[in-house]
């Protein structure tokens, strides 16, 4: 990005802006954050918003109606459901959402069971492999989960679970899921997790946000991949050094005006 002082600070004032019409209590209702937004318990909410994150591709409706179907089959108990291991009951055909079927949800549920078995919950396991000193942590935290959910799995890798391809790819349901645990402001994210700081995040990089952020000059690259997360994020940083992927609710809202948002309830 080559702006002078002035436009870089008009343009922060409009990410700002938009940062702040976006996220508000309005927005829940439409996206899969409300769903690990329904539980107490850590683990829950760590289950669910993995779950939640990893199908969210494609027509929003449908992301939401399928979280549900996913909350429905565990019978609103997920962390009970994975440690009973209730999931190996189920089809392998059966579809949850497009290309994920019961049997992706297994290859993660028996991971997921792996890693609360050892540690407690997904948190202590980051924690305890200090993934928060790691220059990229929710990179580093998917190679350490890729190994836990292999072993569990028999060896297998599931890309339709955790990409695979770590020197490529952008990460954007895992960092999504990351925003949703780590970003504390108490409006949309819930801010579950402090085994990392909102300042270590990176920004979730779909088609939609990859698109905004180029036309709006704060990355050139047309590919939406590891680098230009990387590059991003550094520009984000020098706008909120504690809080850069605020930034992701502007580069998310921006050409859709108030499509997601319900009404706010005070």
């Amino acid at each position: 990005m080559d702006l002078n002082n002035e436009d870089f600070m008009r343009l922060k004032d409009f990410l700002d802006a938009e940062a702040a019409r976006i996220n508000n209590v309005g927005f829940i209702a439409n996206d899969p954050v409300q769903f690990p937004r329904q539980f107490e318990r850590l683990q829950d909410i760590e289950l669910v918003s993995f779950l939640s994150a990893t199908i969210a591709w494609g027509n929003r409706k449908m992301i939401c109606n399928n979280c549900r179907k996913m909350l429905t089959i565990m019978d609103g108990n997920p962390l009970d459901y994975v440690m009973d291991e209730a999931y190996e009951l189920l089809p392998d055909e059966m579809n949850l959402h497009r290309t994920f079927f019961a049997r992706n949800f297994k290859y993660m549920l028996r991971g997921f069971k792996s890693i609360f078995s050892d540690y407690g919950s997904l948190h202590d396991f980051a924690r305890c492999h200090d993934v928060g000193r790691h220059e990229t942590p929710s990179w580093r935290l998917v190679e350490l989960m890729q190994q836990r959910f292999s072993e569990a799995n028999g060896g297998l890798t599931d890309s339709q679970c955790l990409p695979t391809k770590l020197a490529n790819t952008a990460l954007k349901r895992v960092n999504m899921a990351l925003r949703w645990l780590v970003r504390n402001d108490g409006i949309v994210d819930m801010g579950v997790w402090n085994c990392i700081t909102p300042a270590q995040l990176f920004i979730p990089l779909d088609v939609h946000v990859g698109d905004t952020a180029r036309s709006l000059g704060l990355v050139n690259r047309k590919a939406n991949d590891r680098r230009t997360v990387l590059e991003l994020t550094a520009i984000l940083r020098q706008m909120r050094p504690a809080d850069p992927v605020i930034y992701d609710f502007a580069l998310f809202g921006i050409g859709i005006g108030d499509k997601y948002l319900a009404p706010s309830v005070e």
